[in-house]
């Protein structure tokens, strides 16, 4: 059992590091912030394996704030352990500014230099991770992150303000963090200092940043994703942990007839799109072709008759499907089809296209099977 001692454990990095060590079986946690009483902290330090030394100030009150909050604490971190004559592995949370000429850069280099004195005297691995931006879920908007503060205020239909819409990011997400965290918790004690870094590394412009998170926000209204990559991924996840509990559900458009009701879910220009229809029971819909789209039925609830026939033939083709055997049927090019309600309940559809409905050019052509 490894004893592990998370410093700033309430933070953003912390929370998260903290969730993903809590279903490791052979991990022992202690957890410290500012909350926790002092003297438990030589209680955590007598037992700790290693340090994910976390804690720190980036938004002080006072500029001083920087240098105790970030080399002091540090400085007396070490001198705690010495005092007990341990030398634990200690991964250091630093960060990009610390190569910069300013308060907050100037304190957390003095902190790497304390931590470099101390693996040389002491014997100890101390790693360091000089981290860029970090984004992801739990990360305070409003403060010291371009993410949290564009999903915050978009998602909440609130101005957001780009200085420089081609300044250009580095950006690192919040899981790929916490895993080359976890990864220190494994190989050989070497002693010494090394630099580590997180991969992989975003690059994306503050007005581009802006684009592709109002994107998300507008994905409920035109039901259009927009191109998802990893780091699109990462970013939409993160625009989704900003919203409010009441609003994480919201109303598909519904366009109603004599035959039902059919509603698109959701689309994109990579893979088509998504749709749902009730069918009144008796009820047929389609009987058309299409020339190079092609569909996929899947029947949710009820049961249905599609029927297929080749448009240059007079053969007819007939699958009955029910909703309760989750049934996938394809529908090729050149065959006209149509589904029928044939059961006493309503028909609801789960249909999936291969492009997006564009009605200046339907490629959908009306023929009765």
């Amino acid at each position: 059992m490894q004893h592990v001692l998370v410093t700033g454990s309430n933070g953003f990095v912390g929370k998260n590091l903290i969730q993903a060590l809590k279903y490791r079986a052979d991990i022992s946690i202690d957890a410290y912030d500012l909350d926790t009483p002092p003297e438990q902290l030589d209680i955590y330090l007598q037992r700790a394996d290693l340090i994910f030394h976390l804690a720190g100030v980036n938004r002080p009150q006072g500029v001083g704030e920087y240098e105790t909050g970030n080399a002091g604490f540090t400085q007396e971190l070490i001198a705690r352990l010495t005092t007990l004559g341990r030398a634990p592995k200690i991964v250091f949370s630093s960060s990009i500014q610390a190569e910069l000429d300013n308060p907050y850069g100037r304190s957390k280099r003095r902190a790497e230099q304390a931590l470099e004195g101390y693996a040389a005297s002491a014997g100890a691995d101390v790693v360091i991770y000089r981290l860029k931006n970090i984004f992801g879920k739990w990360c305070r908007s409003n403060y010291n992150s371009v993410v949290a503060t564009f999903c915050y205020n978009i998602a909440h239909d609130l101005p957001v303000t780009i200085s420089d819409p081609e300044r250009e990011l580095e950006l690192v997400y919040i899981d790929d963090v916490v895993a080359a965290l976890i990864s220190e918790l494994s190989g050989a004690a070497l002693g010494g200092l090394r630099f580590a870094e997180v991969a992989p590394v975003g690059r994306i412009a503050l007005g581009q940043l802006a684009e592709t998170i109002c994107s998300f926000r507008a994905l409920r209204s035109d039901l259009t994703l927009p191109p998802l990559d990893r780091f699109a991924r990462c970013l939409y996840a993160t625009y989704l942990s900003y919203l409010d509990e009441q609003a994480f559900a919201y109303s598909l458009q519904q366009k109603p007839d004599q035959r039902g009701a059919l509603a698109e879910f959701i689309k994109s220009g990579a893979f088509g799109q998504v749709f749902l229809s009730r069918t009144h029971p008796g009820v047929t819909r389609g009987n058309h072709y299409h020339h190079t789209k092609t569909e996929k039925f899947l029947v949710l609830e009820g049961e249905a008759l599609i029927r297929f026939r080749h448009i240059l033939g007079q053969k007819v083709i007939e699958y009955r499907v029910a909703g309760a055997d989750f049934q996938v049927v394809d529908i090729p090019p050149g065959y006209t089809h149509s589904i029928t309600n044939t059961g006493q309940a309503e028909l609801v559809v789960l249909f999936w296209a291969s492009e997006i409905f564009d009605p200046e050019h339907p490629d959908t052509y009306y023929e009765a099977v």
